[in-house]
């Protein structure tokens, strides 16, 4: 069974920023296009593949109706885990035919020798009209359907229509993975303890209460990606990664995004980075350091370590004592899906998009992520909620990928610019603060985490990522989970690994070849890391805040809250 985290790991937004067809309503991106005929002239120049193609479909659709064929689904497919599928003659038969079709179809898309970008794009659309014609999905036939509508008396079939109602009828235009009041934030999620010691306009600067008699001297600031909001870093008791940190002895501190509205339409690069420096700054008060470490996430990621290279830049480059960058892209070259979709029309059209509202919406990147992944993200809660009418189950990481943030038009504007010029891996093509940009200056140690099943931020971008920065201490880990379970990944899972090594080879598989295979999760590998780096261990603090920053109000804040 594909576990719910695992469903989760295509969710969060590193590439929230990059995507520009995400203010594009899901029609658009299916319309008929320039690559659709390069697609078309392409398989007609190749009429003995096709006609091979047919003829191989066509006999097998024969052995289908007679009975003969073996044809099953994987063994990861659970779209027809009913016995219904296997045991009743028409539905075995038409779900051998859909996937006969299916192989016959991405058969084709490989037959026509596309360029990575036009295939890129053309899997996208032929991944929706497979998974959406999946016969599993359809209600006249499902038997999931229909043994829901006899136990219920057809009571499912009537939740199920009041759900796809309300769906419908507000952004993000797919099925709810959660229900809204499934869980609360301060009590149910985010629930570490700590306290709100800076707010600005920008931000909120959280510190969390020491769990140990002493702590290490140096002190951690995390900082989270900008949409979706920060408590994916403190997602509930046993399994957040702050509370982790917190109970190994580590000073922790987070910085909790504001909401952007309309009015706050300007803030770009500068504004995002100048609320690091500002938030470090506070940090180093508090702790009494002149320096901090930076634990940065998917876009936060990108902010944080342009950030470190123009602290670099002014001569304050050993104010960042050790710098982690979890599942951060900062080399585009073919970095999945959105690199392949950022053309120079679509990247000026997204632009105008947000720039007369303000803002992206995060409802619309929601709703773009989850089509990447039709059968889990969007077909699998079309079953459970609309054709059984039945909510579907309450889960943390589903709950945070719901509760979206908007982002700046300005920030927006300048991560569309950066991905499409790839701008980060050439000196000096980019500023932040007024200083030239140049990654290979941040010299500080580096902690980079990447997942290897995580289609967002794909490994081996974020590898080549690790290798633009100037560390002479250059750690790279791979972890086997997904985009999100590398986050969420506690100590315990028998299941979890992850691999470790410099980052020496230029090829990311040379690398993988020659990394060190460990067990359970990478958290205890980072701590032990971070303690190396910061310093020896000072008694805890008895109070929150310092000199000038006095608790404001208890974690997880008030910004975490605004809608």
């Amino acid at each position: 069974m594909v576990t719910q985290t695992a469903k989760a790991d295509e969710l969060a937004a590193p590439l929230d920023l990059l995507l520009s067809s995400a203010t594009k309503p899901f029609a658009g991106r299916m319309m008929p296009d320039a690559t659709w005929a390069r697609f078309g002239a392409n398989i007609a120049q190749r009429p003995g593949v096709v006609a091979g193609r047919a003829a191989a479909l066509t006999r097998e659709l024969g052995a289908i109706a007679a009975g003969n064929s073996h044809r099953a689904p994987a063994r990861a497919d659970k779209r027809f885990g009913d016995t219904a599928w296997q045991d009743n003659p028409l539905l075995h038969r038409i779900m051998q035919a859909y996937l006969a079709a299916s192989e016959a179809a991405e058969g084709l898309l490989g037959d026509a020798e596309l360029g990575w970008r036009d295939r890129q794009r053309m899997q996208f659309v032929l991944d929706n009209l497979v998974e959406g014609l999946a016969p599993s999905n359809n209600p006249l036939i499902s038997p999931l359907g229909w043994k829901a509508m006899i136990d219920t008396g057809g009571l499912s079939a009537v939740r199920g229509l009041k759900a796809f109602a309300r769906d419908m009828l507000s952004k993000p235009r797919v099925p709810a993975m959660v229900e809204p009041d499934a869980f609360v934030v301060g009590e149910t999620l985010a629930v570490t303890k700590g306290a709100v010691v800076l707010r600005t306009s920008v931000f909120e600067l959280i510190q969390y209460a020491p769990q140990t008699p002493k702590v290490n001297a140096i002190p951690l600031l995390m900082v989270p990606p900008v949409i979706n909001k920060f408590y994916i870093m403190d997602i509930a008791p046993g399994r957040s990664i702050i509370e982790y940190f917190v109970q190994q002895g580590q000073q922790v501190f987070a910085i909790s995004w504001r909401n952007p509205q309309k009015r706050h339409r300007d803030w770009g690069f500068d504004a995002y980075g100048g609320a690091i420096v500002e938030a470090m700054d506070a940090v180093q008060k508090i702790a009494g350091t002149d320096s901090t470490h930076l634990f940065a996430t998917c876009s936060g990621g990108i902010l944080a370590a342009m950030t470190a290279a123009h602290l670099a830049a002014i001569g304050e480059g050993d104010r960042v004592a050790g710098l982690n960058l979890s599942v951060t892209v900062l080399d585009e070259t073919r970095a999945g899906f959105a690199a392949a979709v950022m053309s120079d029309r679509a990247a000026q059209a997204a632009i105008r998009v947000s720039g007369r509202k303000g803002y992206l919406d995060g409802r619309d990147m929601a709703e773009m992520f989850a089509w990447l992944r039709p059968t889990d993200l969007v077909w699998r809660y079309w079953v459970n909620n609309y054709v059984q009418g039945r909510k579907p189950a309450a889960f943390d990481v589903l709950f945070w990928n719901a509760d979206t943030t908007r982002m700046t038009a300005a920030l927006h504007r300048d991560m569309i610019l950066m991905a499409q010029r790839n701008a980060l891996v050439t000196p000096g093509a980019l500023s932040m603060l007024g200083s030239p940009v140049d990654l290979g200056q941040v010299t500080a140690d580096a902690y980079v985490v990447g997942g290897v099943a995580d289609h967002i931020s794909p490994w081996q971008a974020t590898y080549r990522s690790a290798r633009l920065l100037g560390s002479k201490d250059n750690r790279y880990v791979l972890s086997t989970s997904g985009h999100i379970a590398a986050l969420v990944n506690p100590p315990g899972n028998p299941k979890a690994s992850f691999r470790t090594g410099p980052v020496d080879a230029e090829d990311p598989q040379q690398w993988l070849d020659s990394s060190q295979h460990s067990t359970d999760s990478w958290w205890p590998d980072y701590t032990n890391w971070l303690a190396e780096r910061s310093g020896p261990q000072v008694l805890a603090p008895k109070a929150l805040g310092g000199e000038g920053l006095p608790p404001l109000g208890p974690a997880p804040g008030g910004y975490v809250m605004e809608k």
